[in-house]
């Protein structure tokens, strides 16, 4: 008789005060899974852009810059990386997250990680 193991699931539950706060904890969830290895920085660059929509206009990098005491070199440093590593897209003149990896930070977000054998 041939038996099948369920898998083993555990089920984890966190509270953030507002969607940006989200956006982070998604984004170096991604990063430590996929094992990039984003800096602090290059995690709240892509959450802060996936939840303004872009990182192009004017305002946006200035809040940025302000939000996270950053420049404005620092943020044309790591849109290059972002790039490069397919997480960032340009679209026209804005830059933005790359659809496959952009949700709707702004509803609940349930995250299915499956790591098999073989």
């Amino acid at each position: 008789m041939e038996t099948t193991e369920k898998p083993l699931v555990q089920r984890i539950k966190l509270k953030e005060a507002d969607s940006l706060l989200i956006a982070q904890r998604y984004y170096k969830l991604l990063s430590a899974i996929s094992n990039t290895g984003l800096t602090d920085r290059e995690i709240q660059l892509i959450a802060f852009t996936a939840v303004r929509g872009n990182i192009s206009y004017s305002t946006n990098r200035e809040e940025f810059i302000k939000m996270y005491d950053s420049s404005s070199p620092t943020i044309n440093n790591i849109i290059s990386k972002l790039k490069k590593l397919g997480l960032l897209v340009k679209d026209g003149t804005k830059v933005k997250v790359n659809p496959t990896y952009l949700m709707d930070f702004s509803k609940d977000l349930s995250i299915v990680i499956q790591l098999q054998h073989g």
